[in-house]
């Protein structure tokens, strides 16, 4: 399953070529990827790290860290989504 995880990884990475960064940016005249996992997913990196983050502690028996990282993550992605969605919008409507 791991394995698996991480050939999504790189399917979503590689569908973003050189647009792929840690940096929520707008980039001029860019077109939205709807291609790779994005035809399905709006976020698969994201949903990629969520499994991770279930299977990980799993496969060591490390419940509480699956269920504080578990929550920390969703904080964190419940801003990072929304801005970078804003930011999407923004560039959509100009």
């Amino acid at each position: 399953a791991i394995i698996l995880v991480q050939g999504v990884r790189y399917w979503a990475l590689l569908s973003l070529g050189a647009h792929w960064n840690t940096k929520i940016l707008v980039v001029p005249d860019a077109e939205l990827i709807k291609k790779g996992p994005y035809k399905w997913l709006k976020h698969p990196n994201y949903a990629v790290v969520m499994v991770e983050i279930i299977l990980l502690p799993l496969l060591y028996g490390a419940y509480w860290t699956l269920i504080l990282f578990t929550i920390l993550n969703a904080l964190m992605l419940s801003v990072r989504i929304r801005v970078e969605d804003k930011a999407l919008r923004e560039h959509a409507s100009k």
